[in-house]
Parts: C-alpha cells; sequence; structure tokens
C-alpha cells in the first residue's frame, strides 16, 4: 500500500493592504482550478504560528506571498528555498513572516519540501483591499506556475 503524498498550496497576506495580499487573491482564484484530491489549498491570512502544524501534516507545501524586491510590479518568481536564511530578505510583512515561521518550525522536525512563488509588489497600499493592475494581472502566471509544480510533483 502506497500512501499518497499530501501538498498543501498555502497563500499568505493581508488582503486589507492591497498588493500585500496577493497571495491569498492567488489561492482564492485557485478555487475554481482543478487539482488532484492530493492538493489541498489554504488561505493562510497573515500569516501565525497556528500555520506551524501544516508543516508536519504536509509535503511539499506550496508557498505563495507578495515580496519588495525592486522588480517590476507583478513579476512572478518561482524559488525552492531549502531554509529559512533561502528566503528573500524582502519578503513583506505579516503578522509574523514565513522566514520567522520556518525558523520556528525547524525546531519540530525537518522542513517539507518548500516551492515559494512570489509576486513583486512596489509598496503596501494600508486599507486597500484591491490589487493594482500588474499584480491582479499576475495571477494568471502564479496559478500556471502553481499547475507546473503540481503536474511535476505528479510524475515523480
Amino acid at each position: 500500500m502506497t500512501i499518497e503524498r499530501q501538498t498543501l498550496i498555502l497563500g499568505v497576506g493581508n488582503v486589507l493592504m492591497g498588493d500585500e495580499g496577493v497571495g491569498v487573491h492567488a489561492v482564492n482564484a485557485m478555487q475554481e482550478e482543478r487539482f488532484p484530491r492530493t492538493v489541498t489549498l489554504l488561505d493562510g491570512g497573515t500569516g501565525g504560528f497556528h500555520l506551524l502544524s501544516l508543516f508536519q501534516e504536509y509535503d511539499p507545501i506550496v508557498l505563495i506571498d507578495a515580496t519588495m524586491d525592486e522588480r517590476e510590479a507583478g513579476t512572478v518568481t518561482l524559488t525552492e528555498p531549502r531554509f529559512a536564511s533561502d528566503f528573500p530578505r524582502t519578503l513583506s510583512a505579516h503578522d509574523i513572516g514565513l522566514r520567522d515561521l520556518l525558523e520556528s518550525a525547524t525546531l519540530i522536525g525537518p522542513l517539507p519540501k518548500l516551492y515559494l512563488i512570489t509576486v513583486s509588489i512596489p509598496s503596501i497600499q494600508p486599507m486597500s483591499m484591491d490589487l493594482s493592475a500588474p499584480v491582479r494581472n499576475s495571477l494568471p502566471e502564479v496559478i500556471r506556475t502553481a499547475h507546473t509544480i503540481i503536474n511535476r510533483l505528479m510524475t515523480m
């Protein structure tokens, strides 16, 4: 009997701060997509230590977040971080950042395989629930990237 790999696609961000909420918007848009039954989509909101258990429950995890990396707004980047230190320093801040969450997760066990999809944003817009046009227009690429990852995992 083989155990099926359970994959998590986790979007994080604060939807009350404009483009900073792109991870949540992306996961919400993916609700209309078809993924294998072994894939769970989750709105992780602004993060927090309540997400820690996910690093033991799922392997791999696809994380989606905004980053202020001085690239053109809406630029989508995929990385495969192995350690908390591999995360871009400029990931936008939540209640606790993904880097903090990963550093804490390493204390309770080995990290799962991680894929990080970031979307470049120019700034945080407080009290706005709308994505700017360049960031909104990046959502199809974010979704395609997630599908590419999942399809690659299905053939492993």
